[in-house]
């Protein structure tokens, strides 16, 4: 396969889908075996929507492992490598995470699996932003955290000390890096699915994909039917 970016890597971090274990903020209306099949349907979502972007190599990064059912259909359907994350907290793994696609690649972009508003053209923004010489980019939440992080030169004490899954992570790592005198860009504020009101929207963005999905392969079929044979 043809890449734009040959010497990037795109890192998704997923949960394996198990009841009770994923999005436990929406079991209140999904239930425990509703609100696991609705981060499968996420991860699905992104790892498809990346994969067609042919930006460059993709790796999920899976929790516990890759073992699960989910992520070995998806390395079978677009021939992702599975990594396993490493880490005591978010941030700890995060830094793991990057400084390994960084010993093999000169570019290294990591995203959530929960952010079905990221688009290919988002994602080579951040590309082009580590391109052009910046060491690191941020990709804002709207609730406080973010979305994507870049870097092109490891630096794993932005992750430190802060306060995952709250309203503070951005600010708290906006704090760090400028305490160690860092530049770095930011990207215009992505939403990421957290709250109930994000179940209809981001089914409708998937909905909307599958929709152009199967008019894509429909227009294929018909257009094979109408080839001449031998």
């Amino acid at each position: 396969m043809s890449y734009r970016y040959p010497d990037a890597r795109i890192l998704i971090f997923s949960k394996a889908p198990l009841p009770g274990r994923v999005k436990t903020r929406l079991i209140p209306q999904l239930g425990e075996q509703g609100a696991a099949a609705f981060s499968a349907d996420l991860t699905r979502h992104i790892v498809q929507k990346v994969a067609d972007s042919q930006l460059c190599p993709l790796q999920i990064w899976c929790e516990p492992d890759g073992r699960h059912a989910l992520f070995q259909e998806l390395h079978k359907a677009y021939g992702v490598e599975l990594k396993q994350q490493q880490g005591s907290d978010l941030g700890i793994r995060m830094g793991h995470a990057l400084a390994d696609g960084l010993s093999t690649s000169r570019l290294v972009v990591l995203i959530g699996s929960d952010c079905p508003a990221m688009t290919a053209d988002y994602l080579e923004q951040a590309l082009q932003v580590l391109v052009h010489g910046v060491s690191c980019v941020l990709g804002p939440a709207e609730d406080g955290g973010y979305v994507l992080v870049g870097q092109s030169v490891l630096n794993t004490d932005m992750f430190e000390t802060v306060d995952w899954g709250t309203m503070d992570v951005l600010h708290q790592t906006r704090l760090r890096l400028r305490a160690a005198g860092l530049p770095w860009s930011e990207l215009p504020a992505l939403w990421d699915v957290d709250r109930f009101e994000d179940i209809a929207r981001a089914r409708g963005l998937m909905d909307k994909r599958q929709d152009a999905a199967g008019i894509r392969s429909a227009s294929i079929r018909k257009d094979r039917l109408r080839r001449p044979a031998g």
